[in-house]
């Protein structure tokens, strides 16, 4: 999950993503930065993250994230 949270601090600094929520409800990071995460995530977990896995609820929190790479991993 670490890595998780360092894609995440590489597009938005100054938050806390290891307690952080409703990252993406709340506006954290937006469209552009969902973008950007999504290519470092299949990158660095060498994943493809479909449109089945386009809902807020995955984005929302670093532990989120991680559990749907987890998921995707296991596929």
């Amino acid at each position: 999950m670490e890595k998780v949270i360092k894609i995440l601090e590489s597009l938005k600094s100054g938050v806390d993503f290891k307690t952080a929520e409703g990252i993406v409800t709340n506006k954290i990071i937006d469209s552009i930065d969902i973008a950007s995460l999504i290519s470092s995530l299949e990158d660095e977990f060498d994943v493809e993250i479909g449109m089945e896995y386009m809902e807020n609820e995955n984005f929302d929190s670093a532990e989120a994230i991680w559990e749907m790479i987890q998921e995707l991993q296991d596929e």
